[in-house]
């Protein structure tokens, strides 16, 4: 429970976050507006383990900090999505 509440809370922007960064590589847009998700989700990450820190501490503190290890994945995950190109080599 510890773990998993956590997770299934950062499973939903996570998904979103993905979805609309694989939405934006469809998309024959800049590399900065595809990066624009994932940058977004890892700075949310960091506040929320800032204030986790700071703010709330306890084992409240720690399961919001467990979310934002979480979050920071997903945003790691979106950034690989949005830099890696997979296009065909063209003879």
């Amino acid at each position: 429970m510890f773990f998993g509440m956590p997770f299934l809370i950062s499973l939903v922007p996570g998904v979103i976050v993905l979805f609309i960064t694989w939405w934006l590589r469809k998309k024959n847009i800049s590399l900065f507006i595809k990066l624009v998700p994932c940058l977004l989700t890892v700075i949310s990450s960091l506040v929320i383990f800032y204030v986790s820190l700071e703010f709330i501490r306890g084992f409240e503190g720690a399961a919001y900090g467990i979310l934002a290890f979480f979050l920071l994945g997903f945003g790691v995950a979106a950034y690989f999505l949005a830099t890696n190109s997979r296009h065909p080599v063209k003879k």
